[in-house]
């Protein structure tokens, strides 16, 4: 059992993303490893993955074991054919090769993210049944001290007005990481409440699962 504080947590854009390497396939392995000549990533780098299997697509994996031509997913386990069918893994990956941390985070909070169900019931029951369908949509809120001249304000209201999906990253005090991919919406109007820190708050609409490692 453990406990921590959210204390130290360190939030960062993804604001340089490289051109894009093919990925001509994924293998059904634990961890999946995929094939992309001259890729030239190397371990611990973050790419962001987009594949025919729908699972995988627009996550931010972890490289490891890489090789002349393959590189693993780290922590993705793709062995069921069902999940991930064979033959339909192709696509590409680019490296996330800067970020630009957004300083002065007040508070962060989640939001949407629970199973939904499908309920139905029989003609002869006199109860009603429930299956799990999908997780609702997820998004992410950042709470930041208004201060027009940093660096990740900017970098925030950039990828508000670009209005397309960028990578975001939080390092916990304890070491494990996660990693968001989403639509960033940015309101550059602060709250003004007397004797309380005038705050800007920008929400990261996720586009896909988070990815955590623990270290």
């Amino acid at each position: 059992m453990a406990v921590q504080l959210p204390n130290g947590v360190v939030f960062s854009l993804g604001t340089t993303i490289d051109a894009a390497k093919t990925v001509s396939s994924i293998s059904n392995a634990n961890p999946a490893v995929a094939t992309s000549t001259a890729h030239g990533f190397a371990n611990g780098d973050i790419i962001l993955l987009n594949s025919g299997w729908q699972k995988l697509n627009d996550r931010l994996l972890r490289v490891a074991n890489q090789a002349s031509g393959t590189f693993e997913l780290a922590g993705q386990d793709t062995t069921s054919t069902t999940l991930y069918p064979t033959g339909t893994s192709a696509g590409s990956a680019k490296k996330v090769s800067a970020w630009t941390q957004i300083t002065q985070v007040l508070e962060c909070s989640t939001s949407g993210g629970e199973m939904q169900f499908a309920t139905y019931s029989f003609l002869e029951n006199d109860f009603e049944s429930q299956i799990p369908t999908q997780h609702s949509a997820m998004s992410l809120q950042l709470s930041i001290a208004d201060d027009p001249s940093l660096t990740g304000y900017a970098a925030l209201k950039k990828a508000a007005a670009d209005r397309v999906a960028v990578p975001v990253r939080a390092q916990m005090p304890g070491g494990s990481v996660i990693y968001y991919m989403g639509y960033v919406s940015f309101n550059e109007t602060p709250t003004m409440t007397k004797n309380n820190v005038m705050a800007c708050n920008a929400t990261v609409s996720l586009q896909s699962l988070p990815v955590r490692y623990a270290t």
